[in-house]
């Protein structure tokens, strides 16, 4: 008998290591989970929802507090089911009284088995699911309350022990880690953006053209960007066009962006070669003095001709600009598109030309506007001149905006659009 009970002893315990070792494995892959997400709205959102997997909690939410530590001003839930969204829409965030309120007064872990019972409660709002139990702690970040996570109902009908307290407040612990650089990484990335903007110009007055552009960053969270773009107007009512994508997304790849349009701004003031010679120019200073990543880009001169002008271009493996017209649509200008910048400074950058009738619209663009990883090239072209067609009507400003909020590309790059359009005549 006493054999017996000591087996039975062992295997209780085995069993109780067992268990401690699923739950620490469970909370590691928490955190690398938590640790992963590189957008603030994301992180909540898993901390509450890993919460709920390692306790087995059916319901789970995550309050952010105000500065003042007094109300919240976020409320990430998980677990409730449609229909019980839907009956508390109207309600609104939790005003920070009953148990909730009471961990934002009192910061310490909390387990209550019956919420009804407890002294603080003051009932739930209508259409709010039954809750019985729940299991509270803060979260904190730089030592100071951020927010607290509140977990409600063992799937399993038991209430909260100490063990899921314990492994909750290590999560905290983790998820207060997560939360800081994550808005550390959102703030460096703010700065970068700005930073892109910055070296990017503001469009002079163009007149009798009319020209806009636009930048967007990369869906994805990534570090600068080479898209930039460019329009001067030179003697003679010339005006030049120019767009590039730098290959990188780091501060290089920006710096070698600004080199690169500075260089190519001083060419085209001082000379009036056509775009390919200015284009071979520019490659052989950059292959002399710097050492800048592989550049695409294509440059443009748009002179008066007759009734119209006449659109004068030379690429260095860039995209084709797209041509609207309302003689024959929207079409792009395929021709030689020359070796990028910084591949082959021997070989020649041919040029090409077309006539630009009244109201006819430019469109340069770089690749991130149409790549997709699961498209053809040939397949996102043809859906953009579609898009660029449908609202060649709109003011130029429009125009771009429309092209960059329904690209056919999957938003994994950054994107430049430069748009120019002639005066009706």
């Amino acid at each position: 008998m006493r054999l017996r009970s000591e087996l039975g002893r062992i295997d209780d315990q085995l069993r109780d290591l067992l268990s401690a070792m699923d739950r620490l494995q469970g909370l590691l892959d928490a955190v690398v989970a938590i640790s992963r997400e590189v957008e603030l709205p994301a992180v909540l959102h898993r901390i509450v929802t890993t919460a709920m997997d390692l306790v087995g909690a059916r319901y789970g939410a995550l309050g952010v507090l105000s500065e003042s530590g007094e109300r919240l001003t976020q409320f990430i839930s998980a677990g409730l089911s449609e229909q019980e969204r839907n009956d508390l829409a109207n309600v609104g965030l939790p005003r920070g009284r009953g148990v909730l309120g009471h961990l934002i007064r009192h910061p310490e872990p909390l387990r209550v088995d019956d919420i009804p019972a407890h002294p603080s409660s003051t009932g739930f709002p209508p259409g709010h699911p039954c809750m019985q139990t729940l299991l509270g702690v803060a979260i904190t970040v730089r030592g100071e309350i951020y927010g607290d996570l509140y977990l409600s109902e063992r799937r399993d009908g038991h209430p909260f022990d100490v063990h899921d307290e314990n492994v909750v407040l290590a999560l905290a612990s983790a998820a207060g880690i997560a939360i800081e650089n994550v808005r550390l990484f959102e703030r460096v990335r703010a700065g970068g953006e700005q930073f892109q903007r910055l070296l990017l110009p503001t469009l002079p007055d163009l007149r009798p053209f009319t020209a806009a552009a636009i930048y967007r960053p990369a869906a994805e969270p990534s570090q600068l960007g080479g898209d930039w773009y460019d329009a001067i107007l030179l003697p003679d009512d010339v005006v030049a066009v120019v767009i590039g994508d730098v290959v990188g997304h780091d501060l290089h790849a920006a710096a070698a962006m600004a080199s690169t349009r500075n260089m190519l701004r001083a060419l085209l003031f001082d000379q009036k070669n056509p775009p390919g010679a200015v284009l071979a120019q520019l490659d052989r200073i950059l292959q002399a003095i710097t050492d800048n990543p592989v550049t695409t880009t294509a440059l443009a001169r748009i002179e008066p001709d007759g009734p119209g002008w006449q659109l004068r271009w030379s690429t260095a493996g860039h995209v084709p600009p797209l041509l609207i017209t309302r003689e024959r649509g929207a079409e792009f200008l395929l021709a030689e598109p020359g070796l990028p910048l910084g591949v082959d400074t021997e070989q020649a950058r041919p040029d090409h030309s077309r006539f630009l009738p009244p109201s006819a619209t430019v469109v340069f663009f770089t690749d991130g506007l149409i790549e997709h990883p699961d498209h053809p090239i040939d397949e996102s072209l043809a859906e953009l001149a579609r898009l660029a067609a449908a609202h060649a009507s709109l003011p130029l400003p429009k125009f771009v905006q429309a092209l960059a909020d329904h690209h056919p590309s999957d938003g994994h790059d950054d994107m430049a659009i430069l748009a120019l359009r002639a005066p009706h005549g």
